[in-house]
């Protein structure tokens, strides 16, 4: 049933409270699952000792966050300085609000999608959302390399500089071989909408080949992409902007306590958010097998995704436990000479073959 102004904003304000928790403690346990795997990877344990299984590990790091001394030195531009992480947080945080995790769900008489910008379509039922949701993203996460550039500048330290002027080169230049990647898909499944994408790689071929855009002919925009998003994170063998053997600490060098955990929890939201569109572009959203009571079938495609997510969390983090890193030269080079060739190739194929269907 339709939802009056008021329910809206209800419903708004507790999709947006229940989002924030759940990408917040994602995060927090993104560390704890890379400190186990890259330790099992290197023949340790990693965190055993705080709660069973070292579950508790990422409580004692927030409480060891905010408990810390947080200095700020005194030659640095303080505006921009305290500015910079915020920024960094906010562009991390708000462009989860554009992303679709499930299909609507009815309860308590009333029909929503399981996504904070989402609306019920009234003529087919389905959930509907910003019909250029995907270019909001891409233009949102873009965005947080100005956090990174001002934390460089601000800091007033040669190693910071160095480190934030490097790191927006790298974000730059890949941000335009992810964006090309995206177009292949975009031509298959024609709109931006990212409920109309997932709902475009519904159904099977053959009762058992799932109808994503990795299977249609997207495998090469699907590894561009997924090179593309570890560089555009900082991940090894991507994470020239840190390189702490060569500049102490990169861009964050001269930040600490809470500041420096903005700058931390801002990379791990955004793995969180390429791993999610990574599966709504790629890999069918949510779709799966759905069976059993109504509750039941409301959660599954939440657990889909869910799973979806885990995989690619943890193919981030077997990258990082496996590659070495990159040169300064090698990383540019493989990103204009290699990947940028090939996201063009790909989309004058894909357009070539949708255009003969045609």
């Amino acid at each position: 049933m339709p939802m009056n102004a008021g329910t809206f904003i209800l419903v708004a304000v507790v999709k947006i409270v229940i989002a924030v928790f759940v990408l917040l403690t994602a995060c927090a346990y993104t560390v704890w699952l890379e400190r186990k795997v890259v330790g099992h990877i290197q023949n340790r344990w990693g965190p055993t000792r705080v709660g069973p299984f070292g579950l508790l590990q990422p409580l004692a790091d927030g409480l060891k966050f905010i408990l810390k001394e947080d200095l700020t030195p005194p030659y640095v531009n303080r505006t921009l300085y305290i500015l910079a992480p915020m920024l960094a947080l906010t562009m991390a945080l708000t462009s989860i609000a554009l992303i679709p995790v499930g299909p609507v769900i009815h309860a308590f008489g009333i029909s929503t999608p399981i996504q904070i910008t989402g609306v019920v379509n009234p003529a087919t039922g389905h959930g509907a959302d910003i019909n250029i949701g995907l270019l909001i993203i891409l233009g949102i996460t873009s965005l947080g390399v100005y956090g990174i550039a001002l934390a460089g500048w601000s800091s007033n330290s040669k190693y910071s500089l160095l480190g934030s002027l490097r790191a927006t080169a790298q974000m730059v230049s890949y941000e335009i071989a992810l964006g090309l990647s995206l177009v292949g898909v975009l031509i298959l499944s024609g709109t931006f909408s990212l409920h109309g994408i997932v709902e475009m790689q519904q159904g099977t071929w053959f009762g058992f080949i799932p109808k994503w855009n990795i299977f249609r002919g997207q495998i090469f925009a699907f590894f561009i992409y997924l090179m593309a998003a570890f560089a555009e994170t900082n991940r090894v063998p991507f994470d020239l902007p840190e390189a702490e053997s060569e500049l102490v600490a990169g861009y964050h060098t001269e930040y600490s306590a809470m500041k420096f955990a903005m700058f931390f929890v801002a990379e791990y939201a955004n793995m969180i958010t390429v791993a999610c569109l990574a599966s709504i572009l790629f890999l069918g959203g949510w779709s799966g097998p759905v069976f059993g009571p109504a509750i039941l079938q409301a959660l599954l495609p939440v657990f889909w995704f869910a799973l979806r997510i885990v995989f690619f969390m943890f193919v981030y983090i077997w990258v990082r436990g496996t590659l070495p890193r990159f040169r300064y030269d090698q990383l540019m080079g493989f990103g204009w000479k290699f990947l940028f060739p090939l996201a063009l190739a790909n989309i004058l194929i894909t357009a070539l073959v949708v255009a003969w269907r045609a």
